[in-house]
Order: structure tokens, then sequence, then C-alpha cells
């Protein structure tokens, strides 16, 4: 169910998932340009919240065949297919999350490091891993919320209707969320000193 090859290069799938050619009132070339505008962000959504690449890509592969089949549904008014799309990601990553609950599994290693090819990278590398650390110092509904925020580039709207929550209360908890996320970057810069 993998949508990434092993390359790690988005590719829009020859047929969209669950047969068809396009999204209903759609071109074949506007569900192929949501794919190729999301997938990457998708992917790096689902890998933050679960740690694990293939589940991250199965959640992703899940999260654009729902959209697909959603296609006759979406409603503008209601948000756009981006928004619907992380709506959808979530959904399937608590889903793979409260799995994992009812089956213990040995934590995979972040092998983020071992991906880096270059010096300039190592250095990309780094701050993510602080921010990494830092993120998972924070409590899972923060972690959520900056994760939904910045890797799925959502408004506060779109927040806020994919967490069943008002925009204002959406908007607080994000605050907050920032909030902890800048003093955990702090302490572990401080101990990697």
């Amino acid at each position: 169910m993998r949508l990434l090859r092993p390359d790690s290069k988005p590719t829009a799938p020859a047929n969209p998932p669950g047969g068809g050619s396009a999204p209903a009132g759609a071109g074949a070339g506007e569900f192929d340009a949501i794919f190729r505008s999301c997938v990457g962000d998708v992917h790096s959504y689902a890998f933050a919240l679960l740690r694990d690449r293939a589940a991250a890509e199965d959640v992703t592969a899940i999260a654009f065949e729902r959209l697909f089949r959603a296609r006759g549904r979406l409603d503008a008014g209601r948000g756009s297919p981006r928004a619907l799309l992380f709506t959808i990601a979530r959904n399937a990553a608590l889903d793979e999350l409260r799995r994992r609950a009812r089956r213990p599994v040995a934590d995979a290693a972040p092998d983020e490091r071992a991906d880096a090819r270059a010096e300039e990278e190592f250095a990309q590398v780094e701050r993510r891993a602080f921010v990494a650390g830092a993120l998972a110092t924070l409590r899972p509904r923060e972690r959520e919320l900056v994760l939904l925020k910045f890797h799925g580039q959502l408004s506060n709207a779109e927040l806020a209707r994919a967490l069943g929550i008002s925009e204002t209360n959406a908007a607080t908890r994000l605050h907050r969320a920032l909030t902890h996320l800048r003093g955990a970057c702090t302490t572990e810069r401080e101990h990697a000193a």
C-alpha cells in the first residue's frame, strides 16, 4: 500500500486509489497536483507522529486513497482538500497509535542521521533533532497541534475543524503548545551544550 518508492521521491499513482481517473468535478491533473504538493508534508507529519517510516508511508497511502474516495463530497466551504487530507491522515495515524497501544512493539531508532549524505545536511539534521527531542517532551495533544499546524500547514480554522473544536480554542491551545515547545527547545539545547 506504499505510495513512496525507496528513494523517497513522491510519485503519483498511475490510477488514483479506489479506481476511476480523477476527483469528481476535477481533472486528473488536479488530483495529481494535490498529490505532488502534499505527499511530502503528509508523510513528514505521519512520520513525526508515528516515528516509523513504513507506518508513515501506509498512513500517507490511506490518506490519499480516502481523499480520492471522498472526492464527490468535497465542499470548498468546509475547507481545502489539503485540510481534509490532513484530517484524514490524522485519523489514520491515531488509528495506528491505538493499534500499537493494544500490542507491544519495539521502538525503532530514528534513522535521520543515517539519511544525511552531506555536511550541510548535518546541521539541518541536528536542528531537527533538537525540535524532535523537544516535540517528544510535549503532551500528545500539544504535539499533534504543532504537527498539524506546521506539517499540515493548516489555518487555525482548518485546525479547529480537524480537531472538532472552536477556532478560538484551537488558537489558544496552539499558543500554549508553542510556548511549551520553545521552552523544551531551550532545555534540549542546554543539555546538548
